[in-house]
């Protein structure tokens, strides 16, 4: 149909036809906008409600694991503050048993100064009552004596000065009795008064320093990080273990043990130096003849140090002033010594304590007394090493450091070898006496055990050619270390066969003792 031939009615639909479908699309893209919003509205909605629901779950957590840790800590709080209410309570216990302690100190010490208050009240009122005695007996000779004097004038042509000597011979001769009576009567009075004098100020000198007492063993323990190390000890051949014991001059006893080695010597010091030397080179994991030389020689230097702060130590617990410090160092040394299982410087400490509370209960210099008490047994610290008793070498020790006069008495005097010049003098041999004699404080058999094995050293080094001699395996060894510049192979035999003939002519021991003469040669150069 040809364009010009639409009709109006043909133009109407051709426009409104158009129009119609715009608008159904307009509807329908509005219709299909508006489903899309409400459905992503739902959507949102959804999230957010499933959001919320998380978030509040999150938070039911949240709220319920910090009421848990809050629960915790209050717990933990509550048994801190428990635990510190039980110490506080333990401190109070503990210082209130103290102050209950002190108070019965205080009161048992107000009830003997009552006693003896009372004591010498009635001391007083016995004198009194003897001196009211004396003058009427006074009195009575003086009214015989006129009397005598008057008759004898009346009856004889004796002159005044005859008949007074006559009467001063008889009275003399009457009341001689009474006056030998009196005094010994005051005598025993005071002998009972003095014994339980003495015995109050020993109890209370005791009493007031109590320290422990010391056991001293003659084997060490070293503990090992395994078995393996005992090879290394040993060494190829042994050459090790012979090398420590050449220098320390200790037995080294290694069994089957697990992890752990023995040292026996009975000089402490040797088994001190043994000790940190093999625990030394076990951390170093170096061990060899040289290096266990070079190590030994570095703790023989470290235990000098010990001795030396062992001496500052007790001059400081003590606290008797300023003291020469060789004095100290010698006094450190004690520290190593025994006598009779009780360790030397402990039983000078303690001695020395006894000594300075006796000394303030007579009047005496205290801090003299501890001094003298403190350094009593010096000469110990050196007697292994001079001829001669240690009191005697302790004199002559402190003579050279200008100790006071009362020091030396006590040092001296302390066994008896001279009588005691001072009242300090007297004390220490008693307080050194009082030390020694409490229960326990001493062993017997271990001291003869320690004298038999120095003996046996002794023996050894008194040879020409000897430079060294070490007791081992609790004395069932000796074995002595030789010049070799001054003793051969062939001479060594002879020495051996000599000490073992002494031994058996002077000594008398269990068992058997097998002597073991070391001559070692060594050359040494230095490339450089």
């Amino acid at each position: 149909m040809n364009i010009l031939q639409i009709t109006g009615s043909d133009w109407a639909l051709v426009i409104v036809l158009p129009v119609v479908a715009i608008l159904i699309g307009i509807v329908l893209g509005i219709y299909i906008r508006v489903v899309f919003y409400n459905k992503t509205i739902k959507a949102a909605t959804q999230d957010k409600q499933k959001i919320l629901d998380n978030a509040l779950i999150e938070a039911n957590k949240i709220k319920k694991d910090t009421i848990n840790e809050t629960k915790s800590e209050l717990q933990q709080l509550k048994k801190d503050h428990e635990n510190d209410l039980r110490e506080r309570r333990s401190v109070v216990v503990e210082l209130e048993k103290k102050a209950i302690q002190k108070e019965e100190s205080l009161s048992q010490r107000s009830l003997n100064l009552d006693k003896r208050e009372e004591n010498l009240t009635l001391r007083e009122v016995k004198i009194n009552s003897k001196k009211e005695e004396l003058d009427e007996l006074e009195k009575k000779i003086i009214t015989n004596f006129e009397t005598s004097e008057k008759k004898l004038l009346e009856v004889g042509n004796l002159s005044s000065e005859e008949a007074r000597n006559i009467i001063i011979d008889r009275a003399k001769e009457s009341t001689q009795r009474e006056v030998e009576l009196l005094i010994k009567s005051e005598y025993e009075n005071a002998k009972e008064t003095a014994n339980s004098k003495a015995k109050e100020l020993i109890s209370s000198a005791i009493q007031k320093y109590a320290s422990e007492v010391v056991a001293e063993r003659t084997v060490s323990t070293v503990n090992l990080p395994n078995d393996d190390v005992k090879g290394k000890i040993i060494g190829r051949e042994g050459r090790n273990i012979r090398t420590i014991e050449a220098l320390t001059g200790v037995d080294v006893i290694i069994d089957d043990t697990p992890d752990t080695i023995v040292l026996s010597g009975f000089d402490p010091v040797r088994r001190e130096i043994a000790k940190r030397s093999l625990e030394y080179l076990i951390s170093d994991g170096r061990i060899h003849p040289g290096r266990i030389e070079e190590v030994v020689e570095k703790t023989k230097l470290e235990v000098d140090n010990i001795m030396r702060e062992k001496g500052d130590a007790a001059i400081f617990e003590v606290n008797i002033g300023k003291v020469h410090p060789d004095l100290i160092k010698f006094l450190g040394r004690l520290h190593f010594r025994t006598s009779y299982g009780q360790n030397v410087l402990k039983h000078s400490i303690e001695t020395a304590f006894i000594c300075g509370k006796i000394a303030v209960e007579l009047g005496e210099n205290e801090i003299l007394a501890r001094r003298a008490g403190l350094f009593h047994d010096i000469g110990k610290a050196i007697d292994h090493e001079q001829e001669g008793t240690h009191a005697g070498l302790g004199y002559e020790l402190a003579t050279r450091y200008h100790e006071p006069k009362e020091v030396l008495d006590g040092i001296i005097s302390h066994h008896g070898e001279k009588p005691a010049t001072t009242i300090i003098g007297v004390l220490v041999a008693a307080s050194d006496a009082i030390s020694a004699a409490r229960p326990g404080a001493r062993n017997e058999n271990l001291e003869n055990y320690i004298k038999r094995l120095e003996n046996l050293e002794k023996i050894a080094t008194d040879f020409g050619g000897v430079d060294k001699a070490y007791a081992i395996s609790a004395g069932r060894e000796i074995r002595v270390i030789v010049k070799p510049e001054d003793v051969d192979d062939i001479k060594s035999f002879a020495l051996a066969k000599q000490i073992k003939e002494k031994i058996e002519a002077t000594m008398v021991y269990p068992g058997t003792i097998t002597v073991t003469v070391i001559r070692e040669t060594r050359a040494k150069e230095i490339a450089k």
